[in-house]
């Protein structure tokens, strides 16, 4: 049956804005000429560009484009470590949020190819890596040092968002010590670093298990805290997390609801955060109408 015309319009707007994402990137870009374009400022500001976006519909359409971009760059400049860490973290998002779960397999996977890339460009013994014991890794990591970090922290983000589209479970995934010991030592170079990220993803992993099989909720609690406190709690999706990973872990109605109600208070516009922050408030709602049935 043929579209009604109200809805052929809409699509047709969809696309539009898609499209216009899309050659904003592309003119931003050849603005900025080849040699600012291999640097760190243009993919900086490429990210943020769509990471300031409050509508996630028009990132959705629109972020192909850009990753059909960053994709053509990379074969160009197959060691740069600012783009590769680029089209890592751009990979995992789309992966992550938007893709179904077939196509975030793939996707997190080239994400992750990337993000190894990345770091192998930037610190050579990262280059061997793959199937690293556990024990050498950290050994190794030490060796890194803020001049890397930029390139640790998409190593690590593209790990995680790839662990998470192919396990069902993730606290039965053996690669987790490995990611943590990434983000721990990323969270040693400065904890600052992206206002608080590398708390917020360890408030994630230690509270993936209860204490019983190992989990660290106190630890975990900690993370979060120190993470809002970073970001001046302009960081919605923390507080999503906080209530989802470790106020349910540990049945903390009081705390869950709280930390959603003041998601669904705040506002979403915040440089840096407002796409995530649309999407958690999403999520706040979905969890906070869930809360009585789950305590």
């Amino acid at each position: 049956m043929p579209a009604a015309p109200a809805e052929v319009v809409a699509r047709v707007a969809r696309l539009q804005r898609g499209l216009c994402l899309g050659a904003l990137a592309f003119l931003a870009i050849s603005a900025a000429g080849c040699a600012n374009l291999i640097g760190s400022r243009a993919s900086a500001t490429l990210s943020a560009a769509i990471l300031d976006q409050d509508d996630p519909l028009l990132v959705e359409s629109g972020l192909p484009a850009y990753l059909l971009l960053i994709d053509g760059l990379i074969k160009r400049h197959p060691d740069n470590a600012p783009l590769l860490g680029a089209g890592a973290q751009m990979f995992a998002l789309y992966g992550s949020r938007f893709a179904d779960k077939q196509h975030a397999i793939a996707l997190t996977a080239k994400a992750r190819g990337y993000g190894e890339r990345a770091m192998c460009a930037r610190y050579e013994p990262a280059c061997h890596w793959s199937g690293i014991g556990y024990d050498d890794l950290v050994g190794q990591l030490g060796g890194v040092d803020v001049k890397q970090i930029d390139a640790l922290y998409s190593y690590g983000v593209s790990w995680i968002a790839n662990l998470s589209a192919t396990s069902e479970d993730w606290a039965a995934v053996g690669e987790l010590p490995w990611v943590q010991a990434v983000l721990e030592r990323g969270l040693a170079l400065d904890e600052t670093y992206q206002k608080g990220a590398f708390h917020g993803y360890l408030g994630i992993l230690n509270s993936l298990r209860p204490p019983a099989l190992g989990g660290e909720p106190d630890v975990a609690r900690a993370h979060f805290e120190r993470a809002i406190e970073l970001s001046q709690g302009h960081d919605l999706s923390i507080k999503v997390e906080y209530a989802r990973r470790y106020a349910r872990l540990v049945f903390d109605q009081e705390l869950h609801d709280r930390l959603l109600n003041e998601v669904l208070n705040a506002p979403a516009d915040a440089p840096g955060y407002t796409l995530f922050n649309v999407l958690a408030k999403q999520e706040a709602e979905t969890l906070l109408a869930t809360s009585k049935e789950y305590f």
